[in-house]
């Protein structure tokens, strides 16, 4: 097994092709809009699609897709993915490992656990406002061939 830690951008420009060559992690980071899609009986399901525009206030979900393509598995695997500028954190989406955050992009951990410069002098607890960067750790190996994804939800400053 290979230990392995890796740091997902989410707003990725062109992977590397250096690493690229040399990482048996393959990452997908993207960007899709929450948009309420009402239906005949009057309730409401909510959808996620690439957005084409989105505002202040709006809900987004930043979602990173990783796959081994190497031939052994990758054991102890950690994901850390900043929050894009012009997003604030609002929490992980769907299931699977909870994340961590952090809001210096060094010190890990629940929110609940952060906390930053007060205004006033000393400090006060981070807010998800704070939170800087999301951190996952698989706590199973990744198989070759094999992936998944995880998620957190944003909204637009």
């Amino acid at each position: 097994m290979i230990p392995f830690l890796f740091a997902a951008v989410a707003a990725a420009a062109s992977p590397q092709p250096a690493a690229a060559a040399t990482s048996p992690l393959a990452l997908t980071t993207t960007m899709l809009a929450e948009t309420r899609v009402p239906a005949a009986d009057g309730s409401v399901t909510m959808k996620l699609a690439a957005p084409n525009h989105v505002g202040p206030g709006d809900r987004v979900v930043v979602q990173l897709a990783y796959r081994n393509r190497g031939t052994a598995p990758i054991a102890g695997l950690v994901l850390a993915n900043p929050v894009p500028t012009g997003l604030a954190y609002r929490g992980p989406r769907g299931a699977g490992a909870a994340p961590e955050v952090s809001v210096d992009g060094r010190t890990f951990g629940p929110l609940s656990t952060l906390r930053v410069p007060a205004v006033a002098g000393g400090t006060r607890p981070a807010t998800a406002d704070d939170v800087t960067h999301v951190r996952w750790r698989l706590n199973s190996p990744v198989t070759a061939g094999t992936g998944g994804e995880l998620a957190f939800q944003a909204i637009v400053r």
